[in-house]
């Protein structure tokens, strides 16, 4: 008998005439026997149901959250490395190159968001795909999210690229860093399709259980990243450390032999170079099939059924990290507004760092969104939130670990990313207080992605958006006790705090972290996603 996949009509649409009728997962009051077995087939009493296709199936629980973790864990390790290395080569150049590249890396992020929210969509229909083993749909979504990803991201850049000096003025650099900020924003912005279309294949590969290979071609990309930025750039590599004086000591460990010397500009060439080879590799890798789903030419035409079945998961998380990120780049306005030199740095520095503490967070998070959408279409509700807590466990276990460090050592752990002194001064303060949230800070992570990945997309913008902009930001100004200028205007801050500044600022930030962790949790507890359709 023919597989759902081996039927010509159903390839060339890219849907499967039972899909309507396929249940989501298990509500409240039904039994899980009750419900159809992958392929439309319904289960006999007594058979427990089971991924039947992609790189998880036959796998135990703890097996799978191993396969799909390890590599993203060491993926984002590489990944966050390549916005890292840009932010310690130019620590070395000068601090204004530090603040424009600081201030560069939202706005960079601001161009991942299309990628990213196609990512979610693709890995949404994917695995849930994958687990109905329905190979042809999930080769449906893989080509649609890479023409989605190549049109929108170029649509990006171009908007980024003719906003840098509008975004540099927004930000409130320095007038000396606000050149370099352009310089480097307008290089990045040409990456931009290349940025996309990694984010949304890499996705697809990890939403069939495949998360080894797209770990592979990160690796290339921070190598490529490291030599290309380094040689470019001109500098040379050093140690620093404040000595029993107060003073700041400076060690050349390496020096730059290349001629180039092009500075900033030299850092954002290195960049773009690395993305626009990874987004080619991992081309190459889903058209061979190897990741357990392909990409067929003929999944590049528009595919509206396909695309909009896409489009509704991401295009609420679009909505949801759009609405996160205006609102960290507001906070980013609100540090310039303190105007106090080296402010600026000291933040993205600390943010650099706090961001190497959730990387097991954000592995175990993609590993619950993943074995969410899978058992979910095998039709075991109870197994997907087995695997999500699972998930959750491990990487608060993990991320509290790293916050005992930031807490107990952050002095040496800053020295590693920054010679520059206000920063060395500041930011070991600023991540003694990101240490002491990162339980709830991985909570919430696991239990937004796999919210995401049942389904409950919307009421996960809802609640990104509520905690952003109503918790987050009013008590990221109220608790700086200063006031500031935004947009022209002079705000005055009720608070009656005292002079609290930076380091205020920080406790609002990480207070809302947990606020966030909290109604994340109470949201899957809740467990409507169990009815949730993809």
């Amino acid at each position: 008998m023919a597989s759902p996949s081996d039927n010509p009509r159903q390839r060339s649409a890219g849907v499967d005439p039972d899909e309507s009728a396929a249940v989501a997962g298990a509500g409240p009051g039904v039994e899980p026997e009750a419900l159809p077995a992958a392929g439309g087939r319904r289960r006999t009493r007594g058979e427990r149901p089971r991924i039947k296709a992609g790189r998880l199936a036959g796998l135990s629980l703890g097996a799978s959250i191993w396969v799909i973790s390890w590599p993203i864990l060491t993926e984002s390790f590489l990944n966050w490395a390549v916005g890292a290395v840009d932010t310690i080569v130019a620590a070395r150049l000068s601090e204004a190159a530090a603040d424009a590249v600081g201030g560069a890396a939202y706005v960079t992020w601001f161009l991942a968001i299309i990628g990213m929210a196609l990512g979610v969509g693709s890995t949404a229909v994917v695995s849930r795909s994958i687990g109905k083993g329905r190979i042809a749909v999930a080769n449906a979504a893989v080509g649609q999210s890479l023409l989605l990803a190549s049109v929108c991201g170029a649509s990006l850049g171009l908007l980024v690229a003719a906003l840098s000096p509008f975004l540099a003025t927004l930000i409130g650099l320095p007038a000396h860093a606000r050149d370099e900020f352009v310089v480097y924003m307008r290089i990045i912005a040409l990456a931009a399709p290349a940025i996309a279309v990694l984010e949304a294949c890499v996705a697809s590969c990890r939403g069939a259980g495949d998360s080894f290979r797209p770990l592979r071609i990160m690796a290339l990309i921070n190598l490529i990243n490291i030599g290309f930025t380094w040689a470019l750039s001109g500098v040379d590599i050093n140690r620093a450390a404040v000595n029993a004086a107060g003073e700041t000591v400076s060690e050349t460990i390496l020096r730059n032999p290349f001629p180039f010397r092009m500075g900033v500009a030299g850092i954002a060439w290195g960049t773009a170079i690395a993305w626009y080879v990874g987004a080619g590799l991992v081309v190459l890798l889903l058209l061979s099939g190897k990741s357990g789903v392909t990409l067929l030419r003929r999944r590049l035409r528009p595919h509206w059924h396909t695309m909009r079945r896409v489009v509704r998961i991401g295009l609420p998380n679009f909505f949801e990290t759009v609405g996160m990120w205006a609102g960290n780049f507001l906070v980013i306005m609100m540090v310039g507004g303190l105007a106090h030199p080296g402010y600026l740095g000291a933040h993205i520095v600390a943010i650099r760092i706090e961001a190497l503490s959730f990387l097991p967070g954000f592995a175990m998070s993609l590993a619950a969104a993943t074995l969410m959408g899978q058992w979910l279409g095998a039709g075991d509700s109870r197994t997907a939130g087995r695997a999500t807590l699972l998930c959750s466990g491990i990487a608060s276990a993990f991320m509290g670990a790293m916050g005992l460090v930031f807490m107990l050592r952050p002095a040496p752990v800053v020295a590693l990313f920054t010679s520059q002194q206000a920063h060395l001064e500041m930011t070991p303060r600023l991540i003694q207080i990101a240490g002491a949230v990162q339980i709830p800070f991985a909570v919430g992570m696991v239990m937004r992605s796999a919210l995401r990945a049942a389904g409950d997309a919307k009421v996960v913008m809802w609640i990104t958006w509520i905690t952003t902009w109503a918790v987050r930001l009013p008590l990221a100004f109220l608790l700086t006790g200063q006031d500031m200028t935004l947009f022209g205007a002079h705000i005055r801050n009720p608070a009656p705090l005292g002079h609290l500044g930076l380091i205020g600022m920080w406790y609002g930030l990480c207070g809302e972290i947990i606020i966030r962790g909290l109604a994340f949790g109470a949201r899957y507890l809740q467990g409507s996603w169990r009815a949730m359709k993809v």
